[in-house]
């Protein structure tokens, strides 16, 4: 009796051991995404994307200067109805040649805003020549805001004196035009800070080691709660 209960206590076993052989064989020869992107790879996303990279490259050049607006973003897309619309009818009436570039991000790691500001800038560097950087939930109010040409040096329409939020001095956030030349000089923005805040602090000691001091607007009608409207 006792034999025959090792011989099937050893039958067990062995076939144990030779199922977890079998699976792990299996497993390691098997493609496995960690996280794999849902994008659409269609040929109309494929033709829409040649379409758009067109449009850049052969942006028409209606003013002396050009401004591409870059909004980082993700899932946000009621603040993004109200923003597309709102910028239109407000740039229009200052006659800035722009073009808003919405940059998605699409991947499942923690939000980096810098870096889609880098990519934004690097695909329109060519055809314009300064660049916003802006929130998709700070809408400007007040006429007297101006998105021309920062000649002088990089400026910041969101001022701590005007942002409904945030007030310290060295704020930087918000909406900030600077020429490409500047933000080349100052090797953009620092990719290493994921999630929400610090990455504007950085820029802005950038922004001072260069020795380019943020301008603001002067003189403004408006303050703290009616300057902008946060979406």
């Amino acid at each position: 009796m006792d034999n025959i209960w090792k011989s099937v206590r050893f039958k067990y076993i062995f076939a144990c051991i030779l199922i977890t052989f079998v699976t792990s064989c299996i497993i390691s020869i098997s493609p496995i995404s960690i996280d794999e992107c849902k994008c659409d790879t269609n040929a109309q996303s494929g033709q829409h994307l040649k379409q758009l990279t067109d449009e850049i490259s052969g942006h028409k050049k209606e003013s002396e200067h050009q401004l591409a607006i870059l909004v980082p973003f993700r899932d946000r897309f009621e603040e993004l109805l109200m923003f597309i619309p709102h910028m239109q009818k407000f740039l229009d009436k200052q006659s800035i040649d722009y073009h808003i570039f919405v940059l998605n991000q699409m991947d499942r790691y923690r939000f980096n805003r810098a870096s889609l500001i880098n990519v934004g800038f690097l695909e329109t560097e060519k055809a314009f020549d300064y660049i916003a950087m802006h929130d998709v939930d700070l809408l400007p109010m007040n006429d007297q805001l101006s998105y021309a040409y920062p000649s002088t040096g990089p400026h910041h329409i969101s001022s701590p004196d005007l942002h409904p939020r945030y007030h310290y001095n060295a704020f930087i956030g918000g909406i900030l035009l600077i020429k490409r030349e500047h933000f080349i000089q100052v090797n953009g923005m620092s990719n290493k800070y994921w999630g929400w805040g610090l990455e504007d602090d950085e820029f802005y000691l950038r922004l001072k080691e260069a020795g380019l001091s943020p301008s603001r607007p002067q003189n403004v009608s408006t303050g703290v709660h009616n300057t902008f409207k946060v979406c």
